[in-house]
């Protein structure tokens, strides 16, 4: 007869996993510690669902070898060069910080040194998926902290390779024979090394064959071949087969296959990693949680801070602003997923002992439940810092430091426009201001790019936008416009926010990435909000346009057209009605636009009866916008003042006559 138990535990641990995960995921705790508690809900500490934890733990194993295959696929020499000091000095300071701090504290508990520096590997290491998916989710993956964060997380992810190398060596112990355990790692590095070059040298030229056979089934199932055969292989050489399955992913990343490679692995690695995670909670004993509440809250406290502490300072290190370390500190206080594979392996070799292994797990589970919701109070930290720091002078000078060095002199520049960010939008900025001959500065955060182009003339500083004192010496009193075209969602707010308190009357001009920003950055005093997702619509209509070969006049026009409509509405969230009829076309031949009420209009002080705007233009005035808050139909008894943003609804040629009555004499 048939057994059908393991299909039947399968079934039982998806079906609850979904469940608590979805529950999880409506709480905004991430998915991991969704399927940790459902392992821990459905295993023999819990319900005691499943009637066969062996077999779940060998499907689990494979999830582990399809994550460290993947891993090696991903490395690449080019991307971990992108951020040179984050690999160089970053990363390696915060796993040597923390190896040493949770030695030192294991050693001091009286735990043996093997032991203590085997938790220190454990603890080092975070969470690459929690802390990509909360920064992606805020828009921050390429903020000056984001891009810190996930530098410092790679190499976070080479390092286990080494730890796991090590492993034999820590499980030894202190009686065992140094030579011998160094010999035993040799023979292993010599065997590893063959395997490698091996592999280098057929695993390509297969294939290549394979390839020419034009089966996606085939390939698929020599991809899966390869990434158990060289761990199998790897795993006679006395190493593990996760460490022969990142070799695995190592050959195959240097190929032209590597792109089709990870895309047909990735479905099965998500499904088996989940029943990693899941087995994992299987061997969580809450009763240990019970028995011992007030130690499990002080670990989860003591790593939390450990882990800020030690990722803070190597960010600082590595010549980041104090704001950066923070927020990239507080990202990465969390215990990682890799740590499990570690634990497993430390509990097989004896480094890890029952009770210590499940007040591991329940630490390391309330530490990732905790991380989005740090992470989400991280700037207001991050804002109560900063105002801590300037009050009492920790770090003098830091963000000023480079624009003292670069400009010895106090800047003599008048009505300039200052441009926050030196990407690919402020470079542009900067040369079409240079060619026009507008005088304009740059401000940066990228220590290297400031002294290139410092170096090559170019009006840049280093400093941080949302210092004032950054501001000031940069005369932001005297400057007339405000460009901030930087990928970081907090500090372009905190720095509309203080442009705006230093200089009232000036044009702040920002860019980001998401149209949910826009209101937001409106209400703290922006004048003029580019999303690029927005513009990225725009542009992907023009694109068709012209497949269809459709005049550039027409394709100029509807662009035009619809960013004047898109942009009046977006900024006002006025009128669903008006909304309606231009979407529906059943007013093509009106137009919506904005004009600004400056000082020199001389319709301040007049009422809107007075301007007469709609018996001398046609034009009619459809809303008003003061201090953020936009009215709908003004009344006509309504005084213009300095500031308001009138919204104006007719044809093209009425607007046009309107704006010159509006915006000048």
């Amino acid at each position: 007869m048939t057994d059908h138990n393991v299909l039947s535990d399968l079934l039982l641990i998806f079906a609850i996993s979904i469940a608590v995960v979805f529950m999880f995921q409506k709480l905004h705790v991430p998915s991991i510690a969704g399927f940790l508690a459902a392992g821990a809900l459905i295993g023999p500490y819990g319900l005691n669902l499943v009637s066969d934890l062996q077999q779940v733990n060998v499907l689990a194993q494979i999830g582990v070898v399809l994550l460290l295959f993947t891993i090696g696929i991903e490395f690449s020499l080019a991307h971990l060069m992108k951020a040179p000091r984050l690999l160089l000095v970053g990363g390696p300071l915060q796993v040597a910080v923390t190896l040493l701090l949770v030695t030192f504290g294991g050693v001091l508990a009286g735990l043996p040194y093997n032991h203590a520096i085997f938790w220190g590997c454990l603890l080092s290491l975070s969470s690459t998926a929690i802390v990509l998916k909360a920064l992606a989710e805020r828009g921050e993956s390429d903020s000056l902290h984001g891009r810190a964060a996930i530098g410092i997380l790679i190499f976070q992810d080479l390092a286990m390779v080494p730890m796991l190398l090590v492993m034999p060596l820590l499980a030894s112990g202190p009686e065992a024979a140094m030579g011998s355990v160094v010999l035993a790692l040799a023979k292993s590095a010599v065997l590893v090394a063959l395997i490698v070059t091996l592999a280098w040298f057929l695993v390509p030229r297969l294939l290549e064959h394979i390839v020419r056979s034009r089966s996606r089934e085939l390939f698929l199932l020599t991809i899966i071949v390869l990434c158990l055969g060289i761990a199998w292989l790897t795993s006679l050489a006395g190493l593990t087969l996760a460490l022969g399955a990142f070799i695995a992913g190592l050959v195959i990343s240097e190929s032209e296959y590597s792109h089709q490679a990870m895309a047909e692995v990735l479905p099965f690695r998500d499904s088996f990693n989940s029943l990693f995670f899941v087995s994992i909670g299987m061997l969580m004993d809450f009763r240990i949680v019970l028995a011992y509440p007030w130690l499990v809250v002080a670990l989860v406290g003591a790593v939390l801070v450990g882990k800020f502490l030690a990722a803070a300072g190597p960010v600082l290190a590595a010549g980041y602003p104090p704001r950066t370390a923070l927020l990239a500190g507080i990202a990465l206080a969390q215990v990682g997923e890799f740590s499990f594979i570690l634990a497993q392996e430390g509990q097989e070799a004896g480094l890890l002992a029952r009770e210590p292994y499940q007040l591991f797990l329940a630490v390391s589970v309330l530490t990732m439940a905790v991380t989005p919701s740090l992470i989400q109070l991280a700037p207001k930290v991050a804002r109560r810092a900063e105002a801590f720091q300037r009050l009492h002078h920790w770090f003098p000078g830091r963000t000023t430091a480079h624009l003292t060095q670069l400009g010895s002199r106090a800047l003599r520049i008048k009505d300039h426009v200052i441009v926050v960010g030196f990407g690919m939008n402020g470079r542009n900025l900067a040369r079409v201001l240079a060619e026009t001959e507008i005088p304009y500065v740059v401000l940066d955060l990228d220590g290297d790019t400031v002294r290139r182009e410092a170096g090559h003339g170019s009006p840049i500083y280093y400093g941080d936008a949302t210092n004032p004192s950054v501001l000031r010496h940069l005369r932001i009193e005297d400057a007339r416009v405000l460009v901030i075209a930087i990928s970081d969602p907090f500090s372009a707010r905190r720095t509309v926010q203080i442009a705006r308190g230093l200089n009232p009357g000036l044009h702040i001009m920002v860019r980001t990435r998401y149209l949910r920003e826009l209101e937001d950055l409106h209400q703290l005093g922006a004048d003029e909000v580019v999303p690029e997702e927005f513009e990225t619509s725009i542009e992907m209509f023009a694109l068709v346009l012209r497949t269809y070969k459709m005049p550039q006049d027409f394709i100029i026009q509807k662009a035009e057209q619809v960013r004047r409509e898109g942009y009046a509405l977006l900024r006002r969230s006025a009128l669903p009605e008006l909304a309606h009829h231009i979407r529906g076309g059943t007013l093509t031949d009106v137009e919506v636009e904005t004009c600004r009420i400056e000082a020199d209009s001389p319709a301040v002080g007049k009422t809107l009866a007075q301007a007469s705007i709609r018996p001398r233009t046609g034009a009619s005035v459809i809303a008003l916008t003061r201090g953020g808050v936009t009215e709908s139909n003004p009344s006509e008894k309504v005084r213009l003042e300095l500031g308001d943003v009138v919204v104006l609804l007719g044809t093209r040629d009425q607007i046009r006559r309107a704006v010159g009555l509006l915006a000048k004499d």
